[in-house]
């Protein structure tokens, strides 16, 4: 709900293409020196403390966006939302990460990226329902103010959390501590965070771009909201039958066939189209989108050493910042040189350019049955230090 409501207040502040880029990138500027130093910490203490922090901090920067009168303190509520949702996912992914066998990193990872897509579906609907008329600077700081209350209520959820997410300090063998160096190395770890950034770009810059094209194409708030609204809405349909299409296609398959058709569709939204035909190009897009977060996370989790997975995942995230940053920014350049539609040539290059990566570099696939040590019905939870018949199963 935020971040189009950050674009259309930037908007009535005055702010041109280049602006909202920069605004979109700040989001990310914090985050991208934060993010290993928090996957450390979770790989060899406690992770649940950053749930609540984050969240606390989204409602913060939500609320203050809201009130905000320049373009300069909207940039920098933009950065604390952003550092807030970092906090946030490095805590949330990795405790997924500990508690699921590895046949179940896909399917639970799937389940946690729907949450995400859910509130991608309903934010901007009501985003778009709040945001119009002639005091378009009114209605956004309302959006974002609404936005903020609806995240402080969620802080009363996580508490609970607390105990259950807790790894003793004591028991981390600091010398297990594997350098971002070899994390890199390991083979399929750059190919998961490259289809990671992709994504990522591709969701930020229609968020952030599409009110942008609606102005430019005559199309209402509450239409672009809805658009929005329907790429969402595919990603939960896709990630509903993700372990169907897994067993049919396989992860390499599946990750290069997504990113190749997500570059296509792209491309499709350069081009001036009816509202309907974009609604349709937007939800095949969502579905294609969908496919490639919780492959990546699973991509990136199985690949790493097993006592640096929330260090990789904090990598995965960094790497999605430094392309939250880099992406908006020249998003907005391209936009302020060539037009709106430029930005989504840029991002049907980067997808291209996924998809092929993943086809030569793919990353070792778990198989799909259990192990005798991993029952089928019941979660694993893997404390930090894992054991030494579970690291061999890593490689």
């Amino acid at each position: 709900m935020a971040r189009p409501a950050v674009s259309y207040r930037a908007l009535a502040l005055g702010a041109d293409e280049r602006a909202v880029g920069v605004i979109a990138g700040v989001y990310a500027l914090l985050p991208l020196f934060a993010a290993v130093p928090l996957g450390r910490r979770t790989d060899h203490g406690r992770c649940a403390p950053l749930l609540p922090v984050g969240v606390v901090l989204i409602a913060g920067g939500c609320a203050l966006s809201g009130v905000a009168g320049s373009l300069w303190a909207m940039a920098l509520w933009s950065g604390v939302m952003g550092l807030g949702h970092l906090s946030f996912v490095i805590g949330a992914q990795s405790l997924v990460a500990r508690q699921s066998a590895p046949h179940e990193q896909d399917r639970n990872f799937g389940h946690f990226t729907i949450g995400a897509s859910l509130g991608q579906l309903a934010g901007p609907v009501a985003a778009g329902a709040l945001i119009g008329g002639h005091d378009l600077a009114g209605t956004s700081a309302l959006a974002l103010l609404v936005a903020g209350a609806g995240a402080a209520v969620a802080v009363s959820s996580l508490w609970r959390i607390e105990d259950r997410a807790t790894i003793p300090t004591s028991r981390a063998r600091q010398g297990d501590r594997v350098s971002v160096t070899g994390i890199l190395r390991t083979r399929g770890v750059p190919a998961g965070m490259l289809v990671s950034m992709s994504v990522l770009s591709a969701t930020d810059i229609l968020t952030a771009y599409l009110p942008v094209v609606g102005e430019d194409r005559g199309i209402s708030p509450a239409a672009v909201g809805l658009l929005l609204s329907l790429r969402a809405a595919a990603s939960i349909a896709c990630r509903l039958i993700l372990t169907p299409l897994l067993r049919l296609l396989g992860r390499t398959r599946l990750l290069t066939l997504t990113c190749l058709l997500a570059a296509l569709l792209c491309a499709a939204i350069a081009v001036p189209v009816p509202v309907w035909v974009l609604g349709v190009v937007l939800a095949a897009l969502g579905f294609c989108l969908g496919v490639g977060q919780p492959l990546s996370m699973t991509t990136v989790v199985q690949a790493a050493p097993a006592s640096a997975r929330s260090t990789a995942l904090a990598l995965r995230l960094t790497g999605n910042r430094l392309a939250q940053v880099a992406a908006p920014a020249s998003a907005g350049l391209l936009a302020g040189a060539v037009g709106v539609a430029a930005p989504f040539l840029l991002l049907g290059t980067l997808l291209l350019l996924s998809s092929g990566v993943v086809l030569r570099a793919p990353a070792p696939e778990r198989d799909e049955n259990p192990q005798e040590d991993d029952p089928p019905n019941r979660p694993v939870r893997q404390d930090y230090p894992l054991s030494r018949k579970t690291e061999d199963r890593h490689p």
